[in-house]
């Protein structure tokens, strides 16, 4: 029996080593041969940097990268301006379905939500240009938005408020001095979970474009079509390198706003 158990462990053990390593092991062939000095994929040719410093000097890239900075950074200030007004005002208006129909965003496959815009969009004839592209970004954002200030909101003492209005405050002055530093952790952690989001997107950006935008993400693809490029191993690193930063700041800034919440406690 003790034996059988010992197996059962050391099987599983290698079960998760392997999957762990089928996960991680092509991420970690990408960011080596980011730094590889040769052309061809798979012949290292030794450590060099000039693949990253070819990425400055490609004109169509940089209007890619600057494309998807904006579209990134207008979706996230309107999905968190949405999201966070949506949250608060349900202290007052509470329909059953306003924050059930946002998971969606998280369950559904996001090919069908790109398809999905697409069609509404011919359909009420809207051209295809930065305004759709930002607002199916906004779409996707506030699917993450809500839920996660929506979170912070209910832990919210109503003590805090209550004395708040006692003391003579307006529900504004409430709001900006009050509710707004307590929900502001969750407030920037979903910014940066949703400008990671857009800056990675691709089903979004490819289906709700249109012909004369062309997103980071797009740009990655259009290149692998044609060929294995060397340079798109050093755009995914400084993707994974941002990306990763986006999401440790984020997980960051949630203990924090646990802490801060336990601490009015």
């Amino acid at each position: 029996m003790i034996e059988k158990t010992v197996f059962v462990k050391i099987l599983h053990s290698l079960f998760v080593f392997f999957v762990y390593l089928f996960l991680y092991l092509p991420i970690f062939v990408l960011v080596l041969f980011s730094f590889n000095d040769s052309k061809a994929p798979a012949d290292w040719a030794g450590f060099s940097l000039r693949w990253f410093k070819a990425l400055w000097q490609s004109p169509d890239l940089l209007a890619a990268l600057k494309t998807s900075l904006i579209v990134a950074s207008v979706s996230t200030i309107l999905s968190v301006m949405i999201g966070a007004a949506l949250v608060f005002a349900s202290k007052w208006w509470r329909p059953f379905f306003l924050f059930n129909i946002f998971h969606a965003n998280i369950v559904l496959p996001e090919i069908i939500l790109a398809i999905g815009l697409l069609s509404l969009f011919a359909f009420l004839k809207v051209p295809l240009g930065y305004g759709s592209l930002i607002s199916g970004h906004t779409l996707i954002g506030l699917g993450f938005v809500v839920p996660i200030v929506r979170a912070r909101f209910q832990e919210l003492d109503p003590a805090l408020t209550e004395a708040s209005a006692d003391l003579g405050a307006l529900p504004l002055q409430t709001f900006r001095k009050i509710v707004l530093p307590l929900l502001a952790p969750s407030l920037i952690a979903s910014a940066f979970l949703v400008f990671t989001l857009s800056l990675d997107d691709f089903f979004i950006a490819f289906f709700c474009s249109g012909a004369k935008i062309q997103t980071l993400s797009v740009y990655v693809y259009s290149m692998v079509r044609y060929g294995l490029d060397p340079r798109i191993n050093a755009i995914s690193t400084l993707l994974l390198a941002f990306s990763s930063l986006f999401v440790l700041t984020c997980c960051f800034l949630k203990v924090i706003d646990r802490v801060i919440g336990h601490g009015w406690e």
